[in-house]
């Protein structure tokens, strides 16, 4: 009898994606945003949005990487309860960074989507 298994990653696999999300994050400038999505393909993990969130959402808010620049792909801060304000905090520290909401709360991706080198991981 054949027994299907869930195969959970090691802790110090998700750790090295972490880290590899925390990187692409550093590099997004003052003033502009990225999505999740962009995020995840910029780290080699493609359709791993999720996995940013997840990432992201670890992060201490007073750290050096930037999480408030990375919004959903309709431009929205995705908001939570699990987030304790902070999604209310990004809001803040984006508009702090010059970025401006239209009236439906969503960030103009056109103006404000960074758009990264193609060889930005190669540093």
């Amino acid at each position: 009898m054949m027994v299907d298994r869930v195969i959970t990653p090691k802790i110090s696999d998700r750790s090295s994606k972490y880290q590899t999300i925390y990187e692409v994050v550093r590099k997004i400038p003052l003033g502009k945003v990225i999505t999740y999505g962009q995020v995840a393909e910029l780290a080699g993990l493609y359709g791993k949005a999720r996995l940013v969130g997840y990432a992201l959402f670890r992060v201490e808010i007073e750290s050096d990487i930037p999480w408030q620049r990375v919004v959903n792909s309709k431009g929205e801060i995705s908001y939570s309860i699990a987030r304790c304000g902070g999604d209310y905090l990004q809001k803040t520290l984006l508009e702090q960074e010059g970025i401006k909401f239209k009236q439906d709360n969503r960030i103009d991706l056109k103006i404000y989507r960074w758009l990264p080198p193609l060889d930005l991981m190669d540093d």
